[in-house]
């Protein structure tokens, strides 16, 4: 536990190195950040991109669950409360995701947002058809980022490189269609460490970040590190389990098991949690607008976490870390 505790305070302590300052060269407290939509989220640095984006994303699976009508109260409440990281991927209701924000999103917000999507891709081939697909969808020239989507272990990744998928990514980048690659996954930090061991053409990395990974197969701890000293950028999500905090064992539902929230601690601490660390931006799923609408403020009103904080937070949910709260690890 004092080494836990060493690490965290460590790697909390990287996270300045991504925030932007909130003063001015006078001292002075600098005013939010706006665009032609209104005032944005508090922006942190997207690794070596140069580039900086909003610390909330909305996430597209959820986007793509929702009643048309829902999809666009959200997409207009992520925009008025100043998100500009939009997700999503080309397995998401089978292209739905894709298809709705290509209908509500992209033609009066292309130029003020962020845009990534995935693939599924296990051969060269169906990569390059996936992103084709994808751009006709999202009804775009280009996305912002594209990746690898869900690698799943060692094996998995080694399949992937061999059958040409990371070189389509490169291509992709080449050819403007993407301005960042990236790599995605949640059931194995070994996956994302065997990427890391095999490439280092990547922009960014999306990984499950929250407050019952650190004590069972911990991305915070076994990946994270790596992707800061690479300078990758870092994409939290699952800060609340994929549902599993909420009893949940399918994806984005809540379920019958012992909850994480609100018995042990508030959707507000876990959240909270999870900017404590290196996180560039972190892809929240929103059932519907209102639920986007208190994550917002969260992010409004977050200014840090303390040490104590953190670890008691650790503490509360230890006895519950594992495949039931987090059911889409192996």
């Amino acid at each position: 536990m004092i080494d836990r505790r060493r690490f965290l305070k460590t790697l909390a302590g990287l996270t300045t190195g991504i925030l932007l300052s909130s003063k001015s060269a006078s001292g002075q407290e600098d005013k939010p950040s706006s665009d032609r939509l209104g005032t944005l989220l508090p922006m942190r640095k997207f690794g070596k991109t140069g580039i900086n984006v909003t610390m909330l994303g909305v996430g597209g699976w959820h986007i793509g669950e929702m009643q048309e009508k829902e999809a666009q109260k959200t997409i207009e409440t992520a925009l008025e409360g100043g998100i500009r990281f939009f997700d999503s991927a080309e397995s998401y209701q089978k292209g739905g995701s894709e298809k709705r924000l290509g209908k509500l999103l992209i033609p009066k917000y292309r130029d003020d947002i962020f845009l990534m999507t995935k693939t599924t891709a296990t051969d060269a081939k169906n990569a390059r058809k996936h992103l084709e697909e994808s751009l006709k969808r999202l009804k775009t020239d280009s996305v912002d980022l594209w990746q690898v989507h869900a690698v799943r272990n060692p094996e998995d990744v080694d399949a992937r490189i061999l059958n040409g998928v990371f070189d389509v990514m490169v291509e992709a980048k080449k050819s403007g269609k993407t301005r960042f690659i990236g790599f995605t996954g949640h059931t194995s930090p070994s996956a994302h460490l065997r990427v890391l061991e095999k490439s280092d053409i990547f922009d960014a990395c999306q990984l499950p970040i929250n407050v019952a990974d650190i004590s069972y197969q911990s991305f915070i701890e076994g990946v994270v590190p790596t992707l800061v000293e690479r300078n990758i950028g870092v994409i939290g999500m699952k800060s609340l389990a994929n549902g599993g905090f909420f009893g949940g064992t399918r994806h984005g539902k809540h379920g019958p098991n012992p909850r994480v929230v609100p018995n042990r601690i508030s959707i507000t601490e876990a959240i909270r949690f999870v900017w404590a660390f290196p996180v560039s931006t972190l892809v929240t799923g929103p059932d519907n607008a209102a639920q986007l609408k208190e994550k917002i403020d969260i992010a409004k009103a977050f200014s840090g976490m303390t040490e104590d904080e953190r670890n008691k937070l650790v503490e509360k949910v230890a006895d519950m870390a594992g495949t039931t709260v987090e059911f889409y690890k192996a």
